[in-house]
């Protein structure tokens, strides 16, 4: 969440400048002459239509989402959908007694997302919405910490440490759960051609106070797969060696929604035993507008009980375990809506499309003389590229600076410890991106590729104004 400041002082004395005086809602001689302040509650209140429209017109100055091949998170859903979720904005997700059909909405999707991602016992499975995945890393990550605790109890705080093993290019949400949780971190850098987490490297750093091991399935850094199959085997041999019987958590934040439609002989989930739990968002390619996030455990010993809190002064006995109370209800409905409107055939052709298109782009930009691909889109419909080692006169922030001048929005970055010497531009395909947007997309590239190398060497913009998100 980004931290903002109060007003400045010159802010706070702003004048109200003179505007439209149509927004007055009937007399435009006596409607609104001047602007509300911005940073001060205004000494009386607008009409709604005014309110509105002044609020508009200074969103109008956003970028356009669809146009925005950075983020993962979903930006088109059917109108139907949007009505639906205007039918739902008043319900509270956590007041299950007054509102017992979403909450039953929520159950089935539980239970969906059980049978999709091969439970032992889907009945036996338990999970919860979320309002994101970095909400579910966090619960998921406090049940691993929970049952390693109850395991060590002798040990557990006096002289032993928790940690838990991922790779570097983990979501900045597991760093974020080991500092407030007081896990060590144990993060395996990249090294050359591998930018993920690897079986070897993960069961090398494993000890008696490991509560686990996460793998992604999708790397945000480049959309890759992590082996999780491969990890599970190598945690398999630590406790046959050591004792140790360490879980494992995947992080399905975009992959768990992908994977199972498109790559189906692919063993990633909980048909693994070690495998204790799965989350993923559901305003990703879960195809919902945020936020909406799920968390699944393999079974009740995989989330202890205490971590459940009861309450019952909404009306009814309620078990909720989540780092937020009230949220809204809307996204659990939308969630349902799109699992019952698209079905495994839906998800299917839909997944599909947005590979076919990631791949398509993939190619035809490799094919370009400037750039090299890391990745091809054919895992996560995300590919990853930069600069040909020959290519002198600009690099990938100049690309992208270039780049949002034209609408499209395509973050640059550098990779983490021990491969910051590599700065890549990353494309994320996602429903309603389509080729002939793909098409607009490559033809403005390849516009700009003139000018780019016509430059007498890159910008060297100040790493504090790149653009270095990656998630």
């Amino acid at each position: 969440m980004t931290l903002h400041k109060g007003a400045s002082p010159s802010d706070r004395k702003q004048t109200g400048h003179p505007v439209n005086p149509f927004y007055g809602e009937a007399d435009p001689v006596a409607g609104m002459e001047s602007a509300p302040p911005r940073h001060t509650l205004p000494d009386g209140p607008v009409s709604p239509r005014t309110a509105y429209q002044f609020v508009h017109d200074e969103l109008m100055l956003d970028g356009n989402s669809r146009l925005n091949l950075a983020t993962f998170v979903t930006t088109w859903m059917e109108p139907q959908a949007g009505v639906l979720m205007a039918d739902c904005r008043d319900k509270n997700m956590i007041d299950k007694d007054e509102y017992p059909r979403t909450a039953e909405l929520e159950k089935r999707c539980v239970a969906m997302l059980a049978d999709l991602w091969h439970a032992p016992d889907p009945a036996a499975a338990v999970g919860c919405s979320t309002t994101g995945s970095s909400e579910a890393c966090m619960l998921a990550g406090m049940a691993l910490k929970r049952r390693w605790m109850q395991r060590n109890q002798e040990r557990y705080p006096g002289q032993a440490r928790p940690n838990l093993i991922m790779g570097a290019n983990v979501q900045v949400c597991w760093e974020k759960f080991c500092n407030f949780w007081e896990v060590e971190a144990r993060l395996v850098p990249m090294e050359g051609d591998r930018f993920h987490l690897d079986a070897a490297s993960a069961a090398a750093l494993c000890d008696e106070n490991t509560i686990g091991v996460v793998a992604i399935l999708g790397s945000t850094f480049d959309g890759s797969y992590e082996p999780v199959a491969e990890i599970c085997a190598a945690l398999d041999e630590v406790h046959r060696q050591h004792g140790w019987d360490i879980p494992v958590h995947v992080d399905g934040a975009s992959g768990a929604m992908i994977a199972p439609f498109l790559d189906p002989e692919l063993v990633w989930d909980f048909r693994l035993p070690r495998v204790a739990s799965i989350n993923t968002s559901g305003h990703k390619y879960g195809l919902v507008y945020p936020g909406v996030g799920w968390a699944l455990w393999r079974d009740t010993e995989a989330l202890p009980e205490e971590l459940v809190f009861r309450v019952n002064y909404l009306g009814g006995d309620m078990p909720t375990f989540a780092l937020n109370f009230s949220r809204p209800g809307a996204q659990v409905a939308a969630q349902y809506y799109t699992f019952l409107r698209l079905g495994r055939a839906g998800f299917r052709a839909v997944q599909q499309a947005t590979r076919d298109v990631a791949r398509s782009m993939a190619e035809r930009i490799g094919a370009l003389d400037d750039f090299r691909l890391l990745t091809e889109g054919d895992q996560l419909p995300v590919f990853a590229f930069t600069t040909a080692d020959h290519v002198t006169a600009f690099d990938v922030f100049d690309v992208s600076r270039r780049m949002k001048e034209r609408g499209w929005l395509i973050p640059a970055y550098t990779f983490p410890e021990n491969r910051e010497d590599l700065s890549v531009l990353r494309v994320v395909c996602r429903n309603g991106f389509s080729l002939d947007l793909a098409d607009l997309f490559l033809m403005d590239l390849e516009q700009l590729l003139p000018e780019l190398r016509d430059q007498p060497g890159p910008m060297q913009r100040p790493e504090s104004v790149a653009t270095a998100f990656h998630h």
